[in-house]
């Protein structure tokens, strides 16, 4: 029996799964022994210092199931990293060399590599001598082709600054791309767009199981009306509220914390939005449409990229939750063969669609940290360990 700890450690949590994976000739199929959430690392009054607490602290717990760290049966260790690069484009055991180049990604996510790399730290020295594999959330996205990864500005700029779509949400993406695309007439054919609603938002196009196009860019801003976040923006805005006086962090601040849906009307709760749009609050009403609106525009898009598309799939928080989003966002697009059953779409879960759509429709929860096992498990027959 395989045992996998997947671990994403954030800037001030630490987020773990014990999987037991069956082998690593079968890594499908998976039971969850043990989850849990340390929160609150190296805030004040916290007893968790740092990162080596927290995961010393997911030992304790760990141990208390039943499961200690320092079991023979775990056989690997999967991390989740934010950015990869083009350096990284699938997982990768790691080493100091790879750990090196983790860090040089710092600058193009400040606030997520940090943290992935002080889990990775710890739990390198918790466990030397343990199989450890970095998960990347760009690498699925790394075979989007050059037309539509690059940005129409100066080449060398933008080769200098690493300014280029990258992609986040990647993990989640190439699980529910997987998973829809079994429900379709030749899965290993199937084109699909998952759409991933959560607090952050991404859609992506997958072609043959191949990543075509997504809509977060060189950072996870770009794309989709989000719970914070402002998605799409005129480039000019930026310039023109610079010009007026606001600072770069302050521009930052508003375009990732205080946008989307809060921005908008105050909430970034989607429950909360929808209950405002049912009592009649026309700000809570802007905002469902804008948030809509620009997600028809992407499946639209994505269509157009893919020429046919075989599967819809949402997913996430509002994508797994919410019928009024499904059906707004899908409103209109009959003659392009999307067509929801209403019935079907209240009652959530699985296949949404009529059965008269030529697209099929579905709701497909998404599962990152058994792609993250799964991927790691892939990887560990390439090591000295397998």
């Amino acid at each position: 029996m395989t045992r996998v700890l997947v671990l994403n450690s954030g800037s001030s949590s630490v987020k773990y799964r014990l999987l037991s994976a069956g082998d690593r000739s079968s890594p499908g199929a998976a039971v969850r022994l043990a989850s849990g959430t340390v929160e609150r690392i190296g805030e004040p009054g916290s007893p968790v210092a740092d990162h080596t607490a927290a995961l010393e602290s997911v030992a304790g717990e760990l141990a208390a199931a039943g499961f200690g760290i320092d079991s023979p049966e775990l056989t690997a260790i999967g991390h989740r990293v934010v950015h990869g690069g083009t350096a990284f484009t699938e997982p990768t055991p790691i080493t100091d060399e790879v750990v090196a180049g983790i860090r040089d990604l710092i600058p193009l996510a400040p606030l997520h590599n940090p943290a992935n790399l002080a889990g990775i730290e710890t739990a390198r020295r918790l466990r030397p001598d343990l199989p450890q594999v970095a998960v990347f959330d760009t690498a699925f996205h790394a075979t989007i082709p050059a037309e539509a990864a690059t940005y129409a500005i100066d080449r060398e700029t933008a080769a200098r600054h690493g300014v280029r779509r990258y992609g986040f949400h990647g993990t989640s993406h190439a699980y529910v791309s997987r998973e829809a695309a079994a429900l379709a007439d030749r899965p290993e054919t199937a084109n699909v767009i998952v759409l991933h609603l959560g607090n952050g938002a991404s859609a992506s196009a997958v072609a043959a199981g191949r990543c075509v196009d997504t809509s977060m860019g060189m950072t996870p801003l770009e794309g989709l009306v989000m719970g914070t976040r402002s998605g799409d923006v005129d480039p000019g805005a930026i310039a023109h509220l610079r010009r007026a006086g606001m600072s770069p962090d302050e521009i930052d601040t508003l375009l990732n914390r205080r946008s989307g849906l809060l921005g908008l009307c105050g909430d970034n709760d989607m429950r909360e939005v929808e209950r405002r749009v049912a009592a009649g609050d026309p700000d809570a009403e802007l905002a469902l449409s804008v948030y809509c609106h620009r997600l028809r525009k992407y499946v639209g898009a994505y269509y157009a990229v893919l020429g046919t598309v075989d599967v819809i799939a949402f997913t996430g928080g509002v994508g797994e939750n919410s019928s009024l989003v499904r059906s707004r966002a899908l409103a209109g697009l009959e003659p392009l063969g999307i067509e929801l059953d209403p019935v079907r779409n209240a009652a959530g879960g699985g296949t949404v669609s009529a059965e008269g759509s030529r697209v099929r429709v579905a709701v497909v929860p998404t599962d990152e940290e058994l792609e993250i096992a799964r991927q790691t498990l892939r990887v560990i027959p390439r090591t000295n360990h397998g």
